[in-house]
């Protein structure tokens, strides 16, 4: 067995994954699994550069996560960085400041590679079901992309697009530096048509409506997930391949874009961080199962961070 570490570093948050992973088969064993909101991203769409609190915040948890992976004594590490580090101009500072605090330096992937990832990580237990079609379409639902991936045992075709909950809140729901509280209709319409435009990007690249099974992932489709199924609290293990009828995800979709800060900040299941974007989030999960027609999603909690975590074993 190796002891891996996988950090997975997006444009809302940073998760890490430490685990036992069999070289062989491939089977990973969980031994810590955490999440920290930490807005990577923060005004990234409007001026190319990673703020500097916001990097603040990603090196803080940097140093928590470095903290785990020596306490565990992880074998070998793998730092992932994905859509605001991509689009940054100062993404160097960034990496200089991962590289002091981890040993390790981030891989700043493209959309295809985290496309496969994703699939990677999100698949592997499914593929066999016979209650679940194939081929999959796998969709990553980030902060600042969206990711779309079909395939059968492996990727066909990926696409990665520019919006995601964090990208579309921005750009759309802010005035004055404040989140539109509750969303106008105007500014539904226009992330609508945002979404549907970058909807038709993929399609160019992404068979999306021959695929049988959608599998969603990252934290907007969980929490859509966790308030359609009802839950007191955050139950990963009830949350992981729950399947969501279009018709929960067009109601908690619609819930959520007519409530104001403090109604969604009262669900129980939403994390702190994702009050203020989980709008945009559902949203796009909702575009994409109107565009693909998919009766229901199949909601995976193993995602890009159990496709690194594979990658090194």
């Amino acid at each position: 067995m190796t002891r891996v570490a996988a950090v997975d570093c997006g444009t809302n948050s940073i998760r890490l994954l430490v685990a036992d992973a069999d070289p062989a088969t491939g089977a990973i064993k969980d031994l810590d699994r955490r999440m920290t909101i930490v807005r990577l991203g923060q005004g990234v769409d409007r001026t190319g550069r990673l703020a500097p609190e916001a990097l603040e915040r990603t090196f803080a948890a940097c140093r928590e996560y470095a903290a785990v992976i020596g306490e565990l004594g992880a074998d070998a590490i793998r730092f992932v960085a994905t859509s605001a580090s991509r689009d940054a101009s100062n993404r160097e500072d960034f990496v200089r400041g991962v590289v002091d605090i981890l040993g390790v330096e981030p891989e700043v992937i493209s959309g295809d590679q985290e496309a496969e990832f994703s699939f990677t990580g999100a698949t592997r237990e499914l593929v066999g079901r016979a209650d679940l079609a194939r081929p999959f379409l796998v969709t990553d639902i980030g902060g600042g992309s969206t990711e779309f991936v079909v395939g059968d045992t492996a990727v066909t075709a990926a696409r990665s697009v520019d919006v995601g909950c964090v990208r579309m809140t921005e750009r759309h729901l802010v005035r004055d530096g404040v989140v539109t509280d509750p969303p106008t209709p105007g500014a539904i319409a226009a992330m609508t048509r945002d979404i549907d435009a970058a909807l038709d990007l993929a399609e160019a690249t992404v068979s999306l409506r021959e695929a049988r099974t959608l599998v969603g992932l990252a934290g907007s489709v969980t929490s859509v997930a966790a308030i359609a199924l009802g839950l007191a609290e955050y139950d990963p293990v009830a949350i992981h391949h729950a399947r969501i009828p279009v018709e929960q995800v067009r109601a908690v979709t619609e819930r959520l874009l007519a409530a104001t800060h403090a109604e969604r900040a009262a669900i129980p299941v939403l994390h702190p961080g994702r009050v203020d974007v989980i709008g945009a989030g559902a949203l796009v999960l909702l575009r994409i199962m109107e565009r693909t027609g998919a009766r229901e999603v199949v909601v995976s909690e193993h995602d890009i961070l159990d496709g690194i975590a594979w990658s090194i074993a």
